[in-house]
């Protein structure tokens, strides 16, 4: 029996906050039905909540997710590891099999930053000779 778990997932500069419940399987993000807010893309929508998929445990539990900053990928992604933490902490019996699929590892890839005389990080402008 849980009350809530709640869990922390970042991607690039994407934060996600989860919280589970005992449920029918409901996810709402920011407030929306999570169909809603992927809407565009339901790939996207399969990758954030796979962790459920992965444990057979979509139907048993209610998803509050709370997600800033970033674009859907990163949003995604943090998602996917918010939810993963909150299943770990649930039963930690879980965690050889999300640790094996990489849904509890932390990727730490940013964006670079961009460099003054240069046009981006690492284009440079365009040289001429003469």
């Amino acid at each position: 029996m849980v009350t809530s778990i709640r869990t922390v997932g970042r991607r690039k500069t994407s934060v996600a906050v989860v919280t589970l419940t005992d449920g029918t399987g409901a996810v709402s993000i920011n407030g929306r039905p999570a169909r809603e807010f992927f809407g565009h893309s339901p790939d996207k929508l399969e990758a954030a909540l796979s962790p459920l998929a992965l444990t057979k445990l979509g139907d048993k539990f209610d998803l509050q997710v709370l997600v800033r900053g970033g674009g859907v990928t990163g949003q995604g992604d943090a998602i996917k590891m918010a939810v993963a933490r909150a299943l770990t902490v649930y039963n930690k019996e879980l965690r050889p099999v999300l640790k094996k699929q990489s849904m509890l590892r932390r990727d730490s890839r940013m964006v670079e930053r961009k460099k003054s005389g240069q046009p981006k990080a690492r284009k440079k402008f365009q040289w001429t000779k003469r």
